[in-house]
């Protein structure tokens, strides 16, 4: 695994043995970074189910200006961590060791509203995820004018609304689906 474009393009991350988690593979990564475009200069990311952190590592290196992680699997933490000191981004990256519940049952931990919001939770959990967002302060969560972007497995559908935020569009990648969802009815550029 490694970072594929921007200041660290090419620097090698550490990646989990065996399968217990499931990194967002380099083709979705790319696609996804197609996808945010020039929303990522100077942008504020939350990466939700960080994993071993490559997606929030990707913002940072293609211009994001700060990086939040929420990860609460230990192995996964110590790995975002050896990263995150790897490629010299802890001045630039908020790692939160607890859950993603725990994390937006805080808003004092938010910091102000997230310009792109990631989530790539255990595809058995994107139901519950999405009952998450839909109950909760999810408006206070994303800035004005913010995307939230969700991986998931391409069989699964999810609902058209979350809370006050609109689908826009879904991408598929073999068994893998991005959906793209606004606060504004703006279409994707």
């Amino acid at each position: 695994m490694r970072v594929i474009a921007g200041t660290h393009r090419g620097r090698r991350l550490r990646q989990p043995q065996g399968s217990r988690l499931r990194p967002t593979s380099e083709r979705v990564r790319e696609a996804l970074f197609s996808i945010l475009g020039n929303r990522l200069p100077h942008c504020r990311f939350l990466d939700l189910y960080a994993g071993t952190g490559a997606v929030a590592i990707e913002a940072l290196s293609r211009g994001a200006s700060h990086a939040t992680c929420v990860e609460s699997d230990p192995s996964a933490l110590k790995l975002l961590r050896k990263n995150v000191q790897d490629c010299a981004m802890v001045s630039f990256l908020t790692v939160h060791a607890q859950t993603v519940e725990q994390f937006l049952s805080r808003p004092e931990l938010w910091e102000g509203g997230y310009d792109v919001v990631f989530a790539d939770p255990p595809y058995l959990m994107v139901t519950k995820l999405t009952s998450i967002f839909e109950h909760s302060a999810l408006d206070r969560l994303l800035a004005p004018d913010s995307w939230f972007i969700i991986e998931h497995a391409a069989k699964t559908t999810l609902p058209p609304l979350l809370g006050s935020c609109v689908r826009l569009r879904n991408y598929r990648y073999g068994d893998t689906m991005l959906s793209l969802y606004s606060r504004t009815n703006q279409r994707p550029s």
